[in-house]
C-alpha cells in the first residue's frame, strides 16, 4: 500500500476529485493549506500599499491506494492538476505499513 499526498491549486480540486473517482478510487482526505515553493509568493496592492503574499492558498489531497493503482493515481493527479504555470504543486508517494478500518478492525488492503 502507498499513501499519495498531492499539493495542488485550489481551483483544480473538483477536477482532480472527479478524475480520481472516474478511475475507481474513492476515499480521499482534503486539507486547505498555505505554502510556497519556487514561486515564493507575489506582491499585491491594497489601498495603495504594497504587501507581499508569501504563503499562497493550496489544497492538500491524501489518499491510500493498493500498490497496483499507484501509478495510475499519480498520472491522473498529474494530468488533471497541470496548468503549465508555476505553482502547479507536488505529488509525494510514501510507503504505508498498515491500514486499519476502525469500525470493523479490517487490516491492510481490505481496510481501504
Amino acid at each position: 500500500m502507498k499513501k499519495i499526498e498531492a499539493v495542488i491549486k485550489p481551483f483544480k480540486l473538483e477536477e482532480v476529485k472527479a478524475a480520481l473517482h472516474e478511475i475507481g478510487l474513492q476515499g480521499i482526505t482534503v486539507t486547505e493549506a498555505r505554502g510556497f515553493g519556487r514561486q515564493k509568493g507575489h506582491a499585491e496592492l491594497y489601498r495603495g500599499a504594497e504587501y507581499v503574499v508569501d504563503l499562497l492558498p493550496k489544497v492538500k489531497i491524501e489518499l491510500v491506494v493498493d500498490d497496483g493503482l499507484v501509478e495510475r493515481a499519480v498520472e491522473t493527479i498529474q494530468q488533471t492538476a497541470h496548468t503549465g504555470r508555476i505553482g502547479d504543486g507536488k505529488i509525494f508517494v510514501l510507503s504505508l505499513e498498515e491500514a486499519i478500518r476502525i469500525r470493523t478492525g479490517e487490516r491492510g488492503p481490505n481496510a481501504l
